[in-house]
């Protein structure tokens, strides 16, 4: 009876052991953690922006693209924007104010960069936004213009 219960107690012990370990998967390139962060940089004629990617499926996707460099439509007064040759994954929601700065998904393919701050009824997909976007506006100008996005 004390090997059963030797044996039993041992796989117990094994079991949990086994399942800790598929859990914490830290090192898994596909796992990260809340606070990683990745810089991209982007650059507008001879302007230079550095902007955050968030942590989420979309900019991670999205860094896997770059470097890239493309032409970028004006839209609004207020908005850059790009049909991109593939789909992102996304998961969109409305943001209901977009800022300054902020680089996101519309739909599945067309990435945006916004140069003003307004209120949205629009949803998109978060991917980052430029750390100080002083300037952004002035670099992107008021017509369509190619914008270059690498990695930091």
């Amino acid at each position: 009876m004390s090997i059963t219960f030797m044996l039993s107690f041992c796989c117990i012990q094994l079991f949990a052991c086994n399942s800790y370990n598929e859990s914490d998967q830290s090192n898994s390139p596909n796992n990260f953690s809340i606070t990683d962060t990745s810089k991209m940089i982007i650059t507008i004629g001879t302007s230079k922006f550095t902007a955050t990617l968030l942590n989420n499926a979309t900019a991670i996707a999205f860094k896997e693209k770059l470097p890239m460099t493309i032409k970028m439509n004006e839209l609004n007064g207020n908005e850059k924007y790009s049909d991109l040759p593939y789909n992102l994954p996304s998961n969109a929601s409305n943001p209901g104010t977009i800022q300054n700065g902020d680089l996101m998904l519309y739909g599945s393919g067309t990435l945006v960069l916004f140069y003003k701050t307004f209120s949205t009824p629009y949803s998109y997909t978060r991917i980052g936004s430029v750390d100080n976007p002083s300037g952004l506006a002035a670099a992107l100008g008021s017509g369509n213009i190619k914008v270059t996005f690498e990695p930091n």
